[in-house]
């Protein structure tokens, strides 16, 4: 059945202020974008992160869950920029370091992604996902060198 458009379906529907720009606050900017993510959307949940990112650009939780959709959605190397700046804001996040490395090597760079990845496994040597990415772009580096 067809239906006609309502008040809520009209095409300026969902859209804040700022022409193009999504309705409510940060918050909810970041919570939409995760319920995105994980509902297998990753392009649509980066375009909202982005907008959430650009708000609050020092908020490591919307970084994070940026890069994830970047990565999720082949955006490598915007991945790489994403990762990257959770580790120079936070030297201690494993999962990040975890991030930048997978999406290095996503890029094709793999000895940039060894560092990375070193670091992840040491920081959490209990992560087998970390260690099995490390033991691959080491044996992949080792078939390159022979």
């Amino acid at each position: 059945m067809v239906e006609g458009r309502g008040p809520s379906d009209s095409p300026d529907s969902g859209l804040g202020s700022e022409a193009g720009a999504p309705v409510g606050n940060v918050y909810e900017w970041f919570q939409r974008g995760m319920r995105l993510l994980a509902e297998g959307s990753p392009a649509a949940a980066a375009a909202l992160l982005e907008r959430a990112a650009d708000a609050e650009p020092e908020s490591r939780s919307i970084r994070e869950a940026l890069a994830r959709a970047q990565f999720n959605s082949r955006r490598y190397a915007e991945a790489v920029d994403s990762f990257r700046w959770i580790v120079d804001a936070n030297p201690t996040e494993d999962y990040a370091y975890f991030g930048l490395g997978l999406a290095l090597w996503r890029t094709g760079d793999m000895e940039a992604a060894q560092e990375p990845l070193a670091i992840a496994v040491a920081m959490r040597p209990d992560q087998r996902h970390y260690v099995s990415a490390l033991k691959s772009v080491r044996a992949t580096l080792r078939a390159r060198r022979t």
